[in-house]
Order: C-alpha cells, then structure tokens, then sequence
C-alpha cells in the first residue's frame, strides 16, 4: 500500500450506505487510483480528526486529506468530483456558490443519510483486490 500522503485520502462514515456507495463510485471513476480511503471510525480516521481538532464521534461529514490539508463536506465532495472521470467532474462547477449554501443542502443529506440510504452493522470492507485502497482496514 502506498504511504496516505502520496495520495489524497477520503475519509467516510464506515457504516452509511451512502458513504460506502460513494467511496464505490469514486473507485469505479477513478482509473488512475490517485484516491486512498480510510473510514473515520479506523484507527487512522481518528487520528486524523485528532490531529485536526474535529470531533471524533461525528460521523456525518465526508473528508478529504490532501497533505497536510483536511477539506470538509461539499468542498471535500467536490474536490474530489473534479479529479474523478466522467461527467461528474462537472459538479466543480458548484464551488462558486458559497460554502455556506452548499453545506446546508451537504448538511440536510447527511442528517437524513441513514433514514434514506440505511447503515450497517458493522463497517464495510473493500474486496481483496480493493484492499490496497484502503488504510488501516
């Protein structure tokens, strides 16, 4: 496995369907594999939250660690979007409403998350041949 800060690491709630389904969409748009993952309940999600002063019991905001730089909700969402292939990348475009507006429609999907898209029990687990995605699985 690659060290995380040679590629940007997103950081997602384990257990959220909408989480996992998203982290399997950014990996099916992503051939390049520039992208490594981490849930924030691993060892290494927390240490991250840690080191930047972010709670580590609140699950509910996608991350995305570009070196030492931590991006947080809409702004990690797009950020990623942008780096990913197809015509998703065109959601780059939102990053000039401001952040404020954005994350409350980010913040209103991630409140509801659960109710809409359902959780697991446990967090999921990449395949072996994704498992070299991942950090500390």
């Amino acid at each position: 496995m690659s060290e995380p800060s040679e590629h940007p690491v997103i950081l997602f709630d384990g257990v959220c369907n909408l989480c996992t389904g998203s982290v399997q969409y950014v990996i099916r748009h992503d051939p390049k594999r520039l992208f490594r993952f981490a849930s924030l309940q691993s060892e290494f999600g927390q240490k991250i939250l840690s080191d930047h002063q972010l709670p580590a019991n609140t699950f509910n905001s996608f991350m995305l660690l570009d070196g030492e730089k931590i991006y947080t909700r809409s702004t990690a969402a797009l950020l990623v979007a942008k780096k990913l292939r197809g015509a998703v990348k065109l959601l780059y475009a939102f990053m000039i409403v401001p952040k404020f507006i954005r994350d409350v429609v980010y913040n209103m999907i991630a409140k509801n998350r659960y109710r809409w898209f359902g959780k697991k029990n446990e967090c999921w687990l990449p395949t072996p041949e994704l498992k070299s995605l991942f950090i500390d699985q």
